[in-house]
């Protein structure tokens, strides 16, 4: 699979069969898509190609208000890799592109890019202000097929919905929506060795998310061990501005530095909260331990 972050001269690439969106949390709605672009592919012998943007636009526009992240660009290339999709386009979100005409976008698309087909959804839009649409592509001359929306309980499958359901602590819900357990991967750091010395020695994953959309204590999977892990600020222990994540891993003492692990949310035990102290604190975690053990075991 070949990356790219920025756009091709023209006539440098193959030509391409192409989808295009965020695909933040690649959920149910997005796998319909990206199914439809491998078939479509296969059967034009076209290479297969998604074209994602980073950041996400309204992390551009309204930062303070900007959704907060699903899946980490990482683990969206994770995901494409897994599929096979032949190549990505990383486009960057800045001002340029933002101020670009929907007429320049298609130009850019089809000369570009070599798009010969283009797959998007039922409320796709581009060009400045958005002000281009689906009957936009369909007057391109390029191969344009709309996917339907996926629909689960009547409802439609978004990323908002799977942001709140994780949010909530739905992750029965969440799951339904991705097709999948949540999972958050990231690479194994030094701590402050705060959670070793008081018994509990954890994991420290340094996270590639803006502001995950789930927090608190849960059972978790790191890889293939089974863990308990703390997503919050650690208002117990000095208090921290940013969310950090924390597995303690059962039965397991060895050494995952620098390690790139994958953990994936399996229930929530409880809300993380301030404890009046150390002491107190020790008692709760020796029962979220009790509480992930006696869920695992069910599994």
């Amino acid at each position: 699979m070949q990356i790219y972050r920025h756009i091709p001269k023209s006539g440098s690439h193959s030509p391409c069969a192409l989808t295009i969106g965020n695909y933040d949390g690649i959920h149910l709605g997005h796998q319909d898509l990206i199914n439809e672009l491998l078939k479509k592919s296969k059967n034009t012998k076209l290479e297969s190609a998604i074209m994602i943007f980073e950041p996400h636009p309204r992390e551009f526009f309204t930062p303070k208000d900007a959704p907060s992240r699903i899946t980490s660009l990482r683990e969206k290339i994770e995901y494409f890799q897994s599929k096979k999709i032949d190549r990505i386009y990383v486009i960057k979100f800045d001002k340029k592109f933002s101020n670009m005409s929907g007429d320049n976008f298609i130009s850019i698309l089809k000369k570009q890019i070599s798009a010969r087909a283009i797959l998007v959804g039922e409320d796709f839009r581009f060009g400045s202000n958005r002000e281009f649409g689906i009957n936009d592509l369909l007057k391109s001359n390029v191969e344009t097929t709309i996917v339907k929306e996926t629909k689960k309980n009547n409802k439609r499958v978004s990323s908002t919905q799977i942001r709140e359901a994780l949010s909530s602590g739905d992750l029965i819900l969440a799951k339904a929506l991705l097709g999948r357990d949540y999972c958050i991967s990231g690479k194994v750091i030094y701590g402050d060795q705060r959670g070793r010395q008081i018994g509990f020695p954890t994991a420290n994953i340094h996270m590639f998310h803006n502001r995950p959309p789930i927090k608190g204590v849960f059972a978790v999977k790191l890889d293939d061990k089974f863990g308990v892990a703390n997503l919050g600020t650690r208002p117990t222990i000095n208090g921290i501005s940013k969310l950090q994540l924390e597995v303690h891993i059962l039965n397991f003492s060895k050494d995952l530095y620098g390690q790139h692990v994958h953990i994936t949310f399996l229930k929530k035990i409880r809300d993380e909260v301030k404890f009046k102290s150390i002491e107190a604190l020790k008692v709760q975690i020796k029962k979220d331990i009790i509480s992930s053990e006696t869920f695992l075991k069910k599994l």
